[in-house]
């Protein structure tokens, strides 16, 4: 969901945050349909009853490498963005570089989740509870 509210927010206000920023309109257009696209990939292997182990490393192998194109591009318009461009491209790779290890470290757990296991979900066991449940 986050992503695709980022993504829909950064293509419907792209020009005034192009501004704000001081990030080439093209640069906030790529992350757009890039957030867009991380949330349409995540939510149909979500929804998924059976997740491929290669599809779960896929998403941790995209959200690391998408957390250094951020770093990249910070370091790339250190001298002429905002600090708050910077803080975005930074902020945007920590975020998506800590969802790529955790879904590294969980991706045993992720393909073996049931969507319909999501509720009953926690940190300490997760691939859900749902079996104590009587």
């Amino acid at each position: 969901m986050a992503g695709a509210f980022a993504g829909v927010l950064v293509l419907s206000f792209n020009e005034w945050l192009s501004r704000l920023y001081s990030l080439p309109p093209g640069i906030l257009y790529f992350m757009g349909l890039a957030n867009l696209l991380y949330a349409a990939y995540s939510f149909c292997l979500a929804k998924r009853r059976a997740r491929p182990k290669a599809l779960i490393i896929l998403l941790a192998a995209a959200n690391g490498t998408w957390a250094f194109i951020c770093l990249g591009l910070a370091i790339h318009f250190f001298e002429t963005a905002t600090f708050l461009g910077i803080g975005l491209l930074v902020g945007e790779a920590i975020f998506v570089g800590g969802l790529a290890s955790l879904e590294w470290k969980w991706r045993n757990q992720l393909v073996a989740m049931s969507p319909s296991s999501l509720d009953s979900t926690s940190l300490d066991n997760p691939v859900g509870a749902s079996h104590l449940k009587r």
